[in-house]
């Protein structure tokens, strides 16, 4: 998968990607090896701004009209956002089928944090109360789907960093108890993103990366990965972003052979470069 951003405040600005040169970058990404091309409009870095949903659409909608003009297959296009109206757009835009990347769960994310369940309904259930529009236009239109970890928003995430029972354990529960929710949508065939970087501290990123093999079997789930170029691997050797291509591709490589099904990549020729010589 890899990463074009239609916005000027993602980490990487390698990735940023602005109207003139949508098209080549699309062709090239394809001609690379992207299997799918993943367009996100909003930075969800930590601390990022909140961007509001017509500033969003604005970011995405004349890129829309490129890529409908592409003549390229369905399939290949994800997009990265949390909300159910941009994906209703999208979709009335493009007239076929997308991937929706969802980084807060279809606002899984904020309801475990909520305090409603033990406030509201005294415990017990609790999840059979949450509400999800992104879940309901999913489920409707069969949409493929990627649900991600997190706790909160990309504004407060960093804050909600606590695990009780431990990250990788949480981090299970959290999707067992998502799936419940997914399944009463009838959203059942989506994929698992751990959320490296969200919610989560140096060592609980890298301790939930050594468990994805304990992940995939225990949510019987399809895994994507997304560690390029991150915080967590530049942190852990005291590099920047820019330095960080070898080590992404080797803990790509590791991710890989642990049987993840996608990898999130910036860099989609070196990535599939390796690949092909494992």
């Amino acid at each position: 998968m890899g990463i074009i951003n239609l916005n000027d405040d993602s980490f990487w600005a390698g990735s940023r990607c602005n109207g003139r040169q949508l098209g080549s970058r699309v062709e090239q990404m394809l001609k690379d090896g992207a299997d799918i091309l993943d367009f996100g409009a909003v930075s969800t870095r930590p601390g990022s701004e909140e961007v509001g949903l017509e500033e969003e659409w604005r970011r995405i909608s004349a890129p829309l009209r490129i890529l409908k003009s592409m003549g390229l297959p369905s399939g290949i296009f994800s997009f990265d956002t949390f909300r159910a109206e941009i994906v209703d757009r999208i979709l009335q835009e493009l007239g076929y089928s997308i991937i929706v990347n969802d980084i807060m769960a279809g606002g899984f994310s904020t309801w475990v944090v909520s305090g409603k369940c033990s406030m509201e309904l005294g415990g017990g259930n609790c999840d059979a109360a949450f509400v999800s529009p992104m879940l309901a236009l999913v489920g409707r239109h069969s949409l493929p789907y990627i649900a991600m970890h997190m706790k909160g928003t990309p504004q407060t995430m960093q804050n909600y960093c606590n695990y009780e029972q431990g990250v990788v354990e949480d981090v299970l529960e959290y999707f067992s108890r998502f799936n419940a929710v997914a399944e009463r949508y009838g959203v059942k065939d989506y994929l698992l993103d751990p959320g490296f970087g969200f919610s989560k501290s140096l060592e609980q990123n890298w301790e939930l990366f050594d468990a994805l093999p304990q992940i995939k079997e225990r949510s019987g789930k399809k895994i994507l990965v997304g560690i390029s170029r991150k915080s967590m691997i530049c942190k852990k050797l005291g590099i920047t972003p820019a330095q960080a291509l070898e080590p992404t591709i080797e803990y790509n490589m590791k991710a890989a052979s642990m049987g993840v099904y996608i990898l999130r990549v910036h860099d989609v020729r070196e990535m599939v470069d390796a690949l092909s010589v494992r």
